[in-house]
């Protein structure tokens, strides 16, 4: 059965954007069988302050990267809006990273699956996948 919808983390976008056999099998199936896949706008920024940080490298710039992402069958990009901003306040969790904090808010606010290799996430988020 297809899962209608699914969220994707910023890990979990990045290695199956660019080395997919980093995504768990179980992970990968998710993903190949929803109707819908959601990233979050704040992915786009927590994956430039990485490369600000010298802690990712993409082998393209960012700018063409989102580019190719938007263009991805069935992948829609959901920018952060002020409910988004008050749902992640909301979240019962002391979890002090406003990415994370954000994707799960996304995740929450869909009621569905959200595909992260994250434990803390993991932890709190009881339908993660990974």
């Amino acid at each position: 059965m297809a899962i209608e919808v699914i969220v994707l983390d910023t890990s979990c976008l990045i290695y199956w954007t660019l080395d997919p056999s980093m995504v768990s099998a179980r992970a990968r199936q998710a993903i190949q069988n929803t109707e819908s896949i959601l990233i979050s706008s704040i992915s786009i920024w927590e994956i430039g302050i990485k490369i600000k940080r010298r802690k990712l490298s993409l082998p393209i710039d960012l700018r063409v990267y989102v580019e190719k992402v938007k263009s991805v069958e069935k992948l829609e990009i959901i920018a952060v809006t002020e409910d988004q901003w008050i749902r992640n306040l909301e979240l019962e969790w002391n979890h002090r990273d406003p990415a994370d904090r954000t994707i799960v808010a996304l995740a929450s606010r869909f009621d569905c699956p959200l595909v992260t290799s994250d434990k803390l996430i993991r932890r709190f988020y009881q339908r993660a996948i990974w």
